[in-house]
């Protein structure tokens, strides 16, 4: 039975569910995401490097269809790979969100060609390609795709002794506001979140040793007006509501999730 057979009333009928993906859904931001997702019973594709982490983010007590898809992002074919997935499961992808990043924490004089390249691939290179593989799919989802990238507060302004990873935030910002103008006669909307200090692992990621990581911690404080850390799921309740039907005259926008650190 088709849209015009149905004799259920447009208002009354439930929406399928719609299809997710998440990267760097291992730990996090993303993993509290994909959750989130899920809980509200989407459909969700959580992509990462390490297979370990993504199956305990699935195995979370009533998240729903949560499928683990371990993927190098900077990988050949890696894009096509987490697209394929997406449909394979569902025939459709509603939702994107490119979530996966790394930091290095190395001041100019300490960057290689090799770490330069490193984190332009993974922070900004991966999610222009993944993007372009899913817009197809996300150009013919029912209630119009959505693009979520995830930046940080601190491309806003000055990162003393980590430029790099701050600029290609900023610039992974400045593609969102891009793209919504390119993207929106398709249908699709594309924003954005940027957090500030979130309770994550990232610094231990990154390398930092526990004394470098209460420096940092100290320091985010500092500059947090609500003097606290955040949490991955209130980043999470940002992404889903942005990424909402409801929310369908939304696009281009930068939302901060940080405790008011960009405007102090």
């Amino acid at each position: 039975m088709d849209a015009n057979t149905d004799p259920t009333p447009r208002e009354h009928r439930t929406p399928a569910p719609r299809t997710v993906v998440v990267t760097g859904a291992g730990t996090g931001i993303g993993r509290a995401t994909a959750r989130a997702f899920a809980a509200d019973g989407a459909h969700v594709v959580a992509v990462g490097r390490r297979p370990g982490p993504l199956r305990e983010t699935a195995a979370e007590p009533g998240c729903g269809a949560i499928v683990p898809l371990t993927a190098d992002l900077t990988g050949p074919q890696a894009p096509e790979r987490v697209v394929a997935a997406a449909l394979e499961a569902t025939g459709r992808l509603d939702v994107l969100v490119n979530n996966a990043g790394i930091v290095l924490n190395e001041r100019l004089a300490e960057l290689t060609p090799e770490r330069i390249g490193t984190q332009l691939s993974t922070n900004l290179t991966a999610p222009v390609l993944l993007t372009r593989a899913a817009l197809p799919a996300l150009r013919r989802a029912p209630s119009g795709g959505v693009v979520v990238n995830v930046s940080t507060s601190i491309g806003q302004r000055a990162w003393p002794g980590n430029s790099l990873y701050a600029a290609t935030k900023a610039a992974l910002e400045l593609l969102t506001r891009s793209w919504a103008v390119d993207f929106a006669p398709d249908g699709v909307r594309v924003v954005a979140v940027a957090p500030g200090a979130v309770d994550t692992p990232i610094g231990e990621h990154s390398g930092l040793g526990p004394r470098q990581r209460e420096a940092v911690r100290a320091w985010q404080l500092a500059h947090t007006p609500l003097g606290r850390v955040g949490r991955p799921a209130e980043v999470a309740w940002a992404i889903r509501q942005l990424s909402a039907p409801e929310a369908s005259f939304i696009t281009g926008v930068v939302l901060p999730v940080d405790g008011g650190a960009v405007v102090a």
